[in-house]
């Protein structure tokens, strides 16, 4: 109830501040959570030195983290809002969104997937703002009274969001609809994905992406939201991927690690791009 009671005082300053201030709390409090969370800031540390370069400066990427973390809350419960027609047109660069109108005319739906980079979140309801409502898999919070916060701020433009342990037979049928699924796909957080080689490193990976794709038939669509410098966005949407005619239907592991390998990669390559915009504070790989 403590953590509830936070995030909706939170809320409430937000309606009440103006953005740029709200940015600037936001900065404050993510350097306290850097230097005072040791173990997320050794998370955070210890998954940017695997990825990048020992010459990049590690430190104060890995503040950005925390910053750009900050920023992401600031946006999501400011999403009712902020986000509109206009915002769109003044914040946002798209790129890619033909690939998305030329799987729907297709008429077997899209899975997009994501990662937990720039704001995801936001980019779900970019979506749904541009016209194209999606049905996005959300991990639930332990508290149920929090977790209802947080799909109240999901579902305010037109996302319908399922929890993961609920969402085989609806998303089929969502993709069967020739409708969207959206999946964060580069960390499972239960015990029930794949281990994959991922940024050097085996991780755990979700296998929802692969199995509704291959069930089904509907591609692959990777999806970013990623910041500029400048307080603009870029919404990028890349060409699909199909799953494999020979194994359409089927779901077995070997089947989905296969299909995986072709789409993990786009990921990866993401991430490498915007390291200080991979908000994971977790140590990606399997102990």
């Amino acid at each position: 109830m403590f953590k509830l009671f936070l995030y909706k005082v939170g809320l409430y300053l937000l309606h009440w501040l103006p953005v740029s201030l709200c940015y600037k709390f936001a900065a404050c409090i993510s350097d306290l959570q850097y230097l005072f969370s040791f173990r997320d800031r050794r998370a955070v540390r210890n998954n940017l030195k695997s990825i990048l370069p020992s010459t990049e400066n590690i430190s104060f990427l890995a503040r950005d983290v925390f910053r750009n973390f900050g920023r992401y809350l600031i946006e999501f419960f400011q999403m009712k809002e902020m986000v509109g027609a206009q915002f769109i047109k003044d914040k946002v660069r798209i790129e890619g969104i033909e690939h998305l109108d030329r799987v729907l005319a297709e008429g077997k739906g899209g899975v997009v997937i994501t990662a937990h980079i720039g704001n995801w979140e936001l980019g779900a309801v970019l979506l749904s703002v541009l016209g194209y409502p999606l049905m996005a898999i959300a991990l639930p919070h332990k508290e149920r009274l929090v977790n209802d916060l947080f799909n109240d701020q999901r579902e305010t433009k037109g996302v319908t969001v399922v929890p993961t342990n609920g969402a085989l037979r609806r998303c089929i049928k969502q993709l069967r609809s020739n409708k969207l699924v959206a999946l964060v796909a580069d960390r499972d957080f239960g015990e029930h994905g794949i281990v994959m080689d991922f940024l050097g490193r085996k991780m755990l990976v979700p296998k929802g992406p692969a199995m509704f794709s291959l069930k089904t038939g509907a591609p692959i669509l990777p999806m970013f939201l990623v910041r500029g410098g400048d307080g603009t966005f870029l919404f990028s949407c890349l060409e699909p991927i199909y799953p494999p005619d020979r194994n359409r239907g089927k779901a077995e592991d070997g089947v989905m690690e296969e299909f995986m390998a072709r789409y993990m990669p786009v990921i990866e390559e993401k991430i490498l791009a915007y390291p200080s915009q991979w908000l994971l504070f977790r140590e990606f790989s399997v102990k």
